[in-house]
């Protein structure tokens, strides 16, 4: 909306000067003047004058009031990188955000600051998200409201602990030494992601940020957790959990990247039935059975525990046509099963699956081993043989499977991703995805169990950090129980805005899909789970006794204390004794860190304000719907009933120009330092902050947004249109001071007061084609029409200025340096928003002005690519509304000089109610109607008019080039006036 506004006006004047040109003359000149002093008046025709007319025109060069400013039309390459630094400077850029806190403001605007990664330089990215808030807030400041925004980074995690250890890695490093390297290595990309942040215009107190490694923080955080805690919502439990090898740690599914070209070795194996079920044993055939599986995770195989089937399908046990084999399969899959198998499957018998319970398999290479049929939900048709090989250590739906029928849940996976001794010793230390995946094919095949294997690709789970795949198995973990909070977080997100809508969609099907969060992490930088473990049993200790207190500690001396002070002082005498323990010697403290996701996902609770403590709005990109945005509401939820935000802006990624994702082994990376300070090469120019801005402001942000030379050189180009027009606005208001030398609107000339009406609408249909006033060149320079011409002009200038300011505010605030109308130490950002009055508004006059010009347009028709102002032009109208309306812009029947000879661009306008009889022979004649619409459509009137056109007689004036004088060498009667009014 802000970028309409500014282009609406701009484009407006723009075509004002591509009309003069047209005409011809003085306005040409007008609008190519230079910086400091204008150009001598030269003719628009002047290589075909007489030098004598030229000598004519020059003797009155000086009595014409030409533009003069020192604002540059074009600021590039280091003198531009310069003004904006300067501008930042001397506009107090750095204080702005504290100067507004203070002020007495009735509202308050909140925006509350995802927190960025604190683990490398600024991005494309960064500045995509960054800039779109910081618009946001500008705009809001400006408008009168307080804003509440605490820039923040995310501190913790494994990404920084990878990248501050290098090639060192962990082993031999105590955590406080690990903690210690990854804590400095933060702080350094934190710093130049700020500085960057700044340099981009960002309005923020950057000495008053927020760091989830800060202790104030994480004591906010620890009382989310136990607040959590006591309502039972966080409880630790052995269960599957994606579990990362290469980090060694589990994950939770806001840290996973899904590879959807990932390749696994898909199985088909057969469990022999060894009982069949009892509701089928009666039935002849059904000898030697075999169940067919598929699995695209052959390790898993060895901790298979049942077989699933889905109790309301229909199942069949088939013959092999080609070796007579009998399978157990879903009716529903044996057509594509015989294709796979490239043989007729034969058809022995069918029965629904509720009457295969009871039914007892052979493992396939477990010998002894035996594992039942059992129904499950979880089983569909769209893949496989319709039973699902279930292992509970490493699927969620095997899990829950096993919860309902009392399995067995081993891990024989280790931390590493290595088979442990309860796998047997084929398998003990193999790598399950790699060399383990082999043994159990080869050990399937020689038990006779493999029917077939197959190469699959599809999406699966990889670690967003080290980008290698994860695997499920079971571990003794923290969870969040969202299951029980999910209902409420949808009731929620009801009464929240979110744009797009359709972003809603993807929110509450990423909630559906969770149903428990794992919390704690295996790693040392992040923030303790203030729990001890009593040294034998290993029943945790965790209460709002013993939290409270870690919480104080962590206040006062940070989080490093847990590994820094005594168990004694972590676990003081009168926290055990409210919390019934043993002696302190009983217990160990825990060594897991939280999710950094419940790290950011508790913000709201450490930054915003206690009073209402929701912020306005969320803005982060579209991964944050499954991260930022979901764990904020679900710990929200879980402690406030509500979620923290009332709306929620979620942005898409910035793309290549083609794009594409990008990418440094596809040189596709756009670098926001380079864009603003230009490259190596002399063929990458440094486009400023601003253009960088405008790229934002430009975009559909709520797609893939892309970027690239194309994208910013548009930008650029449009910035030096917009520098143009407002150089053109402040060269015409030289020597005006709006506070004494402003025209009442009522005083005004009516298409100046038609452009105020225009300004208090801000009308964003097109507006018709107005011509710049010659009286603000060839008037007195203190007469009512200059002045009344200049008082729109500045009033544009400012509506401009405003509008574009959230946009472009090193731009705006150097126009505002050079404009009218205020004190030398004010600054356009402590001046407030665009200041309208209610008398601007005059429908009436809006039918008045847009007559005239519909009128106009007939005019210029019927001379296609003439000069109007070489025409005189006779208007008929008959006697009603619209004859009315003209004559309040021409009060005589003929004028040279009347507001509907300026509006008309011709040389003389006659309005009469019938065209004469005596037209000259060669008169171009037209006819129109314009309808008139006022008091809301309560009067309408199509009103009817004839245009007769002829050349006219005048002369050009040698001053303001208009035809109306009576020889070459005389003014016209207009500029006779002023000039001896000057001399």
């Amino acid at each position: 909306m802000l970028l309409c506004r500014v282009s609406i006006v701009s484009q407006t004047l723009a075509r004002w000067g591509r009309r003069s040109q047209r005409g011809g003359g003085l306005l040409h000149r007008a609008l190519s003047f230079s910086s400091g002093r204008c150009h001598g008046v030269g003719s628009g025709e002047g290589s075909a004058q007489p030098a004598e007319a030229a000598s004519t025109e020059t003797l009155y060069r000086d009595t014409v009031l030409l533009p003069r400013t020192e604002f540059p039309m074009k600021l590039s390459g280091q003198k531009l990188l310069d003004r904006e630094v300067q501008i930042q400077q001397e506009c107090g850029f750095a204080d702005l955000y504290s100067w507004q806190r203070e002020r007495k403001a009735k509202k308050e605007f909140c925006l509350h600051d995802g927190p960025p990664y604190a683990n490398g330089d600024p991005h494309v990215g960064h500045a995509l998200n960054k800039i779109l808030k910081d618009i946001r807030n500008r705009f809001e400041m400006l408008r009168g409201r307080q804003i509440h925004y605490i820039p923040g980074w995310d501190c913790h995690g494994l990404p920084i602990e990878l990248k501050a250890l290098g090639e060192l890695g962990s082993s031999g490093l105590s955590p406080l030494q690990i903690r210690q390297k990854a804590r400095e290595f933060a702080e350094g990309a934190i710093a130049r992601q700020k500085a960057a942040f700044q340099r981009w215009g960002v309005m923020a107190d950057w000495d008053q940020c927020y760091y989830t490694f800060d202790g104030a923080y994480e004591a906010a955080q620890l009382k989310v957790f136990q607040e959590m805690h006591s309502k039972g919502f966080i409880y630790q439990d052995y269960k599957p959990v994606f579990w990362s090898p290469s980090s060694r740690t589990a994950l939770a599914e806001a840290e996973l990247e899904y590879n959807p070209e990932h390749v696994s070795r898909a199985i088909y194996a057969t469990f022999p039935l060894v009982t069949l079920p009892p509701k089928i044993a009666t039935l002849k055939g059904l000898e030697s059975v075999s169940v067919l599986v598929w699995t695209t995770q052959p390790w898993t195989i060895p901790a298979n525990q049942a077989v699933c089937y889905m109790p309301n399908a229909k199942y069949s046990v088939v013959k092999r046509a080609d070796n007579s084999e009998l399978l157990l399969v879903a009716a529903e899959r044996t057509a594509s099963m015989e294709a796979l198998l490239g043989t007729e499957l034969q058809s022995v018998d069918s029965f629904t699956g509720s009457q295969l319970e009871g039914g007892i398999c052979k493992h396939p290479t477990i010998p002894d081993k035996q594992v039942p049929l059992l129904p499950a939900n979880h089983v569909t048709m769209a893949k496989g043989t319709g039973l699902v090989h279930t292992a509970p250590a490493h699927g969620m739906e095997d899990y829950s499977v096993a919860s309902q029928f009392k399995l067995s849940v081993e891990c024989m996976v280790d931390e590493d991703g290595k088979f442990t001794e309860l796998a047997g010793p084929e398998l003990q230390n193999l790598p399950v995805m790699t060399e383990g995946t082999d043994k159990v094919i080869s050990m399937l095949k020689e038990s006779g169990s493999l029917l077939m294997e197959e190469h699959c690709v599809h999406s699966y789970p990889y670690d967003w950090r080290t980008k290698q795949p994860v695997v499920i198995r079971p571990s003794k973990q923290w969870f969040i129980n969202t299951a029980s909070l999910k209902d409420k977080a949808k009731e929620s997100l009801q009464k929240v805005r979110i744009l797009p809508e359709s972003a809603r969609s993807s929110l509450l099907a990423m909630l559906d899909r969770r149903t428990y969060w794992c919390i704690s992490r295996q790693r040392s930088w992040g923030v303790p789970i203030p729990v001890f473990y009593h040294k034998e049993t290993g029943t945790p200790l965790i209460n709002k006794h013993s939290v409270s207190h870690i919480a104080k500690l962590f206040q006062e001396k940070g989080s490093d204390c847990w590994w820094e002070l005594p168990i004694e002082t972590l676990l003081p005498p009168e926290v055990l004794k409210k919390s019934k323990g043993g002696p302190v010697s009983d217990y160990v403290r825990g060594e897991d860190v939280l999710d950094i996701w419940f790290d950011s996902g508790a913000s709201w609770a450490a930054v915003l304000e206690e009073s209402d403590s929701r912020a306005d709005a969320y803005v982060e990109g579209k991964d944050q719907i499954g991260g930022w945005f979901q764990s904020s509401l679900l710990t929200s939820v879980a402690v406030r009933n509500k979620a923290p935000y009332k709306s929620l802006v979620v942005h898409g990624f910035a793309v290549s120009e083609k794009g594409e994702k990008m990418s440094k082994s596809l040189g596709n990376v756009v670098d926001p330092d380079v864009v603003i300070n230009g490259g190596k090469d002399p063929g990458v120019p440094a486009y400023g902050a601003d253009v960088l801005r405008w790229w934002v402001a430009e975009s559909n942000v709520f797609s893939e947004v892309q970027i690239g030379p194309t994208a910013l050189n548009s930008a650029r180009d449009s910035i030096n249109k917009l520098r143009n027009t407002l150089k053109f606005l402040l060269g015409n208001l030289q020597g005006f001071d709006p506070r004494v030398q402003a025209v009442e609107p009522q005083q005004m000339h009516y298409i100046d007061q038609y452009m105020l009406h225009l300004l208090r609408e801000y009308s964003i249909k097109n507006p018709p084609l107005l011509p710049p006033s010659i009286r603000l060149y060839c008037d007195p320079e203190d007469s009512l029409g200059r002045r009344s011409c200049q008082t729109v002009l500045e009033e544009i200038l400012d509506g401009v200025t405003r509008s574009m300011a959230p946009i472009l505010p090193h731009l705006a605030e150097e126009v505002f340096l050079h404009a009218p109308g205020h004190d030398k130490e004010e600054t356009l950002f402590k001046s407030g928003w665009i200041k309208s009055s209610s008398v601007w508004r005059r429908p009436g006059l809006e039918e008045a002005v847009e007559g005239a010009c519909a009128i106009r347009d007939s005019f210029l028709s019927s001379i296609p690519g003439k000069n109007a102002a070489q025409y005189d032009l006779t208007v008929a109208i008959e006697p009603g509304l619209l004859f009315e309306l003209m004559e309040s812009l021409q009060e005589e029947p003929t004028s040279t000089s009347s507001q509907l000879v300026e509006l008309m661009m011709a040389a003389r306008v006659t309005l009469t109610s019938e065209l004469p009889r005596d037209l000259h022979p060669d008169a171009l004649l037209s006819h129109g109607t314009f309808l008139i619409n006022l008091e809301g459509g309560v009067i309408r009137e199509d009103s009817p008019y004839d245009i007769a056109v002829v050349p006219t007689s005048g002369v050009r004036c040698p001053r303001c080039r208009r035809y109306t004088a009576e020889s070459a060498d005389c003014l016209c009667p207009r500029c006779q006036t002023v000039v001896s009014q000057t001399r």
